[in-house]
Formats: C-alpha cells, structure tokens, sequence
C-alpha cells in the first residue's frame, strides 16, 4: 500500500516572510497604501485577496493588487528559503515509498516556481485552495497525512478524513492548532521523520499498511 502524505507550502515548508514583505512593501508604496509587510507576514495562510482585506486594503483595489503583487512574485523566489527539516520530511516520506503532494493557499504557478528553486520532486500539486476548501483535493489523492501551520490547515485534513499534523512554525500556536483539529503537534518539521517512523510502525502493528 503507497501512502500519500500532503504538506502546505508558506510557513510549512518554506519561510515566505521575507519575500512575501518584500513584495508587500512595495505594492504598497506603488499604490500609496499603509501596508506594512512585516505586519502583513505575521498572519500567512488565507487567501491574499482576504489578507489585504483584513490588513485594510480598498476593495475596489484589491483586484489591482493582486495582480501587481503577482507580477512581483517570481523576482522574489529567491528571497525564501527552506524551513528547517522541509528536504528530510519531504526524504522521509519518499524513503517510506510514499506519494508528496503540496496542497497551499499560493497561487499555484507560484508555488511551482518554488517547488522547481528547491529543486523537490512533488506527485501532485494544487495551489489556491484554503482550510476546509483543500480537502476535496486531499480525499481525491487519498492524502492518508496533511501537514501544516495553521488552524486552517487542520480544518481542511480533519475535511478529508486524513491525519492532521500540526507544525508550530506559522500564526498558530499549539493550542490554536489542536483546538482546529490537530491529532498531533509537532515543533517544527526537524521532528517529522521520527514521528512518521512511529506513526508507520504503529500503522503496521494495527494491519492498517505501512508506508
């Protein structure tokens, strides 16, 4: 049995805050708004469009932000580095014959763009869908695990029938992370290939599979 095991990509695999505040900030000085990238990065996983809402962005310019934010985005790839521990679960996984699947809130042609930077090898892809909107995707790749930083995050796998496994490096704390639906909280994904080595054993134990 091959096991597919899902991760969100900002604040779950790889630090966007320096690139998404670097784009922010200058949106924000092209449209001579009072966005502040650094307030903007301290709440990463809902949409963009609700992201600028909530930071005060003008309706009617929300659309014309997007777009120039969009535009900024591949120049900015470069700035966003890996979480520590991202390669070794990624590794963990595949070394176990598992399937990868990144399942993010990102417009998808830019999480791409960093998938290809990295250089990491995912089965499946599926960008621009948010908390309990991730689980259809999830339920039809027979996502066993999902991974991520936020509540949302949580939402969407408990949607999907899968294990959901929280990560404390985003906006939520573990509390917050185990209030959404959390079966496990995890520090930061250094722990996560112990904690699949577990999580198989004990899978193989109860004759559910391995991976």
């Amino acid at each position: 049995m091959t096991w597919t095991v899902g991760f969100d990509l900002d604040m779950t695999l790889i630090d966007s805050r320096p690139g998404v505040s670097y784009a922010i900030d200058t949106v924000a000085a092209e449209f001579q708004l009072p966005l502040r990238g650094a307030d903007f990065v301290e709440r990463l996983g809902p949409p963009l469009a609700l992201l600028l809402a909530e930071a005060g962005a003008p309706d009617e310019l929300i659309p014309a932000l997007i777009t120039r934010y969009r535009e900024l985005y591949p120049d900015v790839v470069s700035r966003i580095p890996a979480l520590p521990g991202a390669e070794a679960a990624l590794a963990a996984v595949t070394a176990r014959d598992g399937r990868l699947m990144v399942v993010t809130g990102k417009h998808q042609p830019h999480a791409q763009l960093h998938l290809d930077a990295l250089g990491w090898r995912i089965d499946h892809l599926a960008g621009g869908l948010w908390s309990t909107g991730k689980a259809e995707v999830l339920r039809a790749q027979g996502a066993a695990i999902y991974v991520g930083d936020h509540a949302g995050d949580m939402r969407g796998a408990k949607a999907a029938d899968a294990f959901a496994v929280g990560v404390t490096t985003g906006p939520c704390d573990a509390a917050e992370l185990l209030a959404a639906g959390a079966d496990v909280v995890l520090r930061d994904l250094t722990e996560f290939p112990s904690w699949l080595a577990e999580f198989a054993a004990a899978a193989a134990s109860s004759s559910s599979g391995s991976l």
